[in-house]
């Protein structure tokens, strides 16, 4: 080469050139890292879903034992009564 004759990296069209090249690149990057981010909300979006209704779940579950428990109180406060009643017909018995 013949001395001031412009390498390709200092030609203007050879820095447009290399402008234009790592300006694709970044888009692909862009790309890539968007469809990643996509992806991973994506993900999280079901993972929130499966845990809503999970806690729905346990939500009825929860109601479902409360209502029992309430039951088992009350059965247990009847079957208290109805013994107590029994114990003083024995007591009765056991006096005459």
């Amino acid at each position: 080469m013949a001395a001031g004759t412009p390498t390709l990296e200092n030609h203007p069209l050879g820095q447009l050139e290399e402008r234009v090249e790592r300006a694709v690149a970044l888009v692909a990057r862009l790309r890539q890292e968007k469809e990643a981010a996509l992806a991973e909300a994506a993900a999280a979006k079901a993972e929130l879903e499966g845990a809503e209704k999970m806690n729905a779940a346990l939500g009825q579950d929860a109601e479902t034992l409360r209502a029992e428990l309430e039951a088992l109180r009350t059965e247990r406060t009847q079957v208290r009564a109805r013994l107590e009643k029994l114990i003083g017909h024995i007591d009765q018995l056991g006096t005459a």
